[in-house]
């Protein structure tokens, strides 16, 4: 089964608000806020919530850029509600989850990323919607990642 998520990519300017993570999955590497949806709680719903609880900061509509389905034969399933919001600057604030740092929309490449990510920023630079499914192998090295919308592949490892 999968796991039903959002991420929210909070961003000012050129901006992303990320968070460095300290747990799995992903521990030590810059991802957007988000979480698991709770009972009888729509995407949109979940998202203000988690960027709430995580950051402090209230957001009343964020935009749905897309959807990520991560699939692999181990326990790492997901489908991923992906949401913008642009929110003015603030220091970034103490957070449970890991620590959140701005980086700038041009050093996003210079830091550690899930791999989906990237192409993820990307897609929301240009404003283009998506649905996107990667694969992952038993090691969870990402080999394969589908445009649905556009029909082409976005990411393949050999």
């Amino acid at each position: 089964m999968k796991k039903i998520a959002v991420m929210v990519i909070l961003r000012c300017g050129n901006h992303y608000l990320l968070l460095e993570r300290v747990k799995a999955p992903n521990a030590g590497k810059f991802v957007p806020v988000g979480g698991k949806l709770e009972a009888h709680e729509s995407p949109v719903e979940a998202a203000v919530r988690e960027t709430r609880e995580e950051t402090g900061i209230s957001i009343a509509l964020p935009k749905l850029c897309g959807i990520l389905s991560e699939t692999s034969p181990v326990d790492y399933n997901w489908l991923c509600y992906i949401y913008l919001a642009d929110i003015p600057f603030q220091e970034p604030p103490p957070c449970d989850e890991g620590r959140l740092v701005w980086i700038a929309g041009d050093q996003l490449d210079a830091v550690p990323t899930p791999p989906t990510d990237l192409a993820i920023y990307d897609y929301v630079h240009r404003g283009e919607h998506f649905i996107l499914d990667a694969r992952y192998d038993s090691d969870m090295n990402l080999y394969w990642m589908y445009d649905e919308l556009l029909g082409r592949i976005v990411i393949q490892n050999p």
